[in-house]
């Protein structure tokens, strides 16, 4: 499998439906959404900075990830205002977890094992 933009685009929709039908069924732990979106950040690196080493797209995301968590310990009005509504809960969370930190490190670190075990065995 070539890798091209649009092989990490299908990556993103197939990891957002994964995300959005674990958020559906009640017996799957919310912490595997949590994996699921960091994951989903990944691919979207790997989209936008095709030409950057993985490990590049893999800081990126963390940093991104981390970055938004740590968002969610201001809770200005305005900002409040955009988590109620579905897209800002999907896209900004709604409450700090330190456990979502370890969440987004090994959402990110699969989303590079499937990047290696998609692209190694296409040599």
């Amino acid at each position: 499998m070539p890798k091209t933009r649009i092989t990490y685009f299908i990556l993103t929709i197939a990891t957002i439906i994964f995300g959005l039908l674990s958020r559906h069924f009640k017996f799957i732990p919310l912490f595997i959404g949590d994996i699921l979106w960091a994951a989903m950040v990944y691919f979207i690196m790997r989209f936008l900075f095709i030409t950057k080493t993985i490990r590049f797209n893999a800081i990126a995301a963390l940093l991104f990830c981390f970055a938004i968590e740590f968002s969610q310990l201001y809770k200005a009005p305005w900002i409040n205002d955009i988590r109620y509504t579905l897209f800002g809960r999907l896209v900004l969370g709604e409450g700090f977890l330190w456990s979502d930190l370890l969440c987004y490190v090994i959402g990110v670190g699969i989303g590079v094992g499937v990047e290696k075990l998609l692209f190694t065995r296409s040599r």
